[in-house]
């Protein structure tokens, strides 16, 4: 190995310091072995370090070494003693211990020992470096586990129950069971009168007095008594029962309006309404069901309330005219009911409507200025819309018996009825009543009121109401 050249000057001046002066031989020479033990650790550590740093890299767990046995530091002790018998250095520290204290200058006071052999010693063999870490092949690149799906990606959400079917509007109660009283007071007595008996004279006049009593009136009454006679002489039950519905069906099926003038196509337009009947017969309930009726058929419906003269009966109108989805024209209350008669057909006839239905007072049939004030009533319609009113319908209250047959009679004589509507019969044991009205007075019977529901206004047809009053299956209306 070869010294660096300013290391070889300054031992070569130390050498000749030794020579000239004895004293200093002893400094010159631990500063010769301490000058070789330095270039001795160098020249490892340039030895050392590429291997270090490979192993540092590669695996920094490596960079600890494991601490020496017993028996290697014995062996250590023993190579190292002929260097230090020559004063040599002693051997370099393991990779990572801690490096070896110097020993201390000898003091100037000291005695200097004798001169060393100018013969240098040996430099103590360096340990084989370091073998070279194995190679480790690079680890596979680290693939991140997939995101979890959310539930509602992997299965679809169950979906939402359906609403339960809405309930079927309830069915309407049949005739059959509406007409229950008046079926008991005329079918059900008449059982209760003839029994197991045939009929005779004394049948006949039990027969009279129950016919009478049932409200028929009696023209009608009359009429019925002598049908049996004739057609029923000596007859059961059975046969009497046949001769009776026989002739009620027959007097009822002239007042029939035919199934094709009940069709909800009125002729003209606007086709003019005009409704009468006394206080309390229901007459303003019938106006609201039957615009109902009209609007539920497509049909563009006016109402006027001229029945300024009864409380409350404006906005019972109104109230009956939002509920079927109409206009109503209406006056001050104790206005002129002409007035309000004259703007509905304004009305009716600017806004392009198919029916103008006119409410009027209920008036009584004893009170003659209000049979003038109807008459009135028709002419104000009859100017603004020729050949109007072109129904006008008479409501009548069943409860009333035989006094609807005399009211019927005055409000002809004031207005040209052209139709009857008997109202309340599934209230009353007077339903009979319907039968003397056909008989007496002949006036079609369009609607039969059987409750409170806008369903309860029906169209009247003879046979099916004679099959409900004599309690027969198949008596709908």
């Amino acid at each position: 190995m070869q010294l660096p050249p300013e290391w070889i000057a300054e031992l070569e001046s130390l050498l000749a310091l030794a020579q000239q002066s004895p004293e200093i031989v002893a400094a010159a020479a631990a500063a010769v072995v301490a000058v070789v033990a330095g270039v001795a650790a160098l020249v490892r550590r340039r030895r050392r370090a590429p291997a270090a740093e490979a192993a540092a890299e590669a695996a920094p767990e490596r960079a600890r070494e494991v601490a020496p046995t017993p028996e290697e530091r014995a062996a250590r002790s023993r190579a190292a003693e002929p260097a230090r018998a020559a004063g040599a250095a002693p051997p370099a520290p393991r990779p990572g211990a801690p490096p070896a204290a110097l020993p201390p200058a000898p003091s100037a006071a000291a005695p200097t020992p004798p001169p060393a052999a100018a013969s240098v010693a040996p430099e103590p063999a360096l340990p084989p470096p370091a073998p070279a870490p194995p190679e480790i092949a690079p680890l596979p690149p680290v693939v991140p586990p997939p995101a979890p799906v959310p539930a509602a990606e992997t299965a679809a959400a169950p979906a939402a129950p359906e609403p339960p079917p809405a309930p079927a509007p309830p069915r309407p109660r049949s005739l059959r069971d509406r007409l229950a009283r008046t079926r008991d007071a005329l079918v059900g007595r008449l059982e209760d009168l003839l029994g197991g008996r045939r009929v005779d004279g004394a049948v006949l006049e039990d027969l009279e007095l129950l016919l009478f009593g049932a409200d028929l009136g009696v023209k009608t009454a009359e009429g019925l008594l002598d049908g049996v006679r004739r057609k029923a002489g000596g007859a059961d039950a059975a046969g009497v029962r046949a001769v009776l519905r026989d002739e009620i069906l027959a007097r009822l099926r002239r007042v029939e309006v035919p199934a094709a003038k009940r069709a909800l196509e009125p002729a003209a337009r606007p086709h003019v309404i005009l409704v009468l009947g006394v206080n309390g017969s229901g007459k303003t309930t019938t106006i609201g069901k039957l615009a109902a009726r009209y609007t539920a058929a497509g049909k563009k419906v006016i109402l006027g309330a001229g029945d300024t003269f009864r409380a409350a009966a404006i906005e019972q109108l109104q109230a009956w005219g939002a509920r079927a989805g109409c206009e109503v024209i209406a006056g001050k209350p104790g206005g002129d009911p002409s007035a309000v008669a004259f703007d509905t057909l304004k009305a009716a006839v600017a806004r392009g409507a198919d029916v103008a239905i006119v409410d009027t007072a209920g008036r009584l049939q004893t009170k003659a200025p209000l049979i003038e004030e109807l008459k009135k009533i028709v002419r104000v319609i009859d100017r603004e819309v020729p050949g109007a009113p072109h129904e006008s319908l008479l409501v009548l209250d069943a409860n009333t018996g035989q006094n609807a047959i005399s009211q019927a009679r005055i409000f002809t004589e004031a207005a040209r009825v052209t139709a009857l509507a008997l109202t309340k019969l599934d209230g009353t044991a007077k339903g009979g009543v319907i039968v003397g009205l056909a008989d007496e007075l002949g006036i079609p019977v369009k609607y039969v009121g059987v409750g409170e529901g806008i369903e309860d206004l029906r169209d009247f047809a003879a046979e099916d109401f004679v099959r409900a009053l004599f309690g027969e299956d198949g008596g709908e209306a």
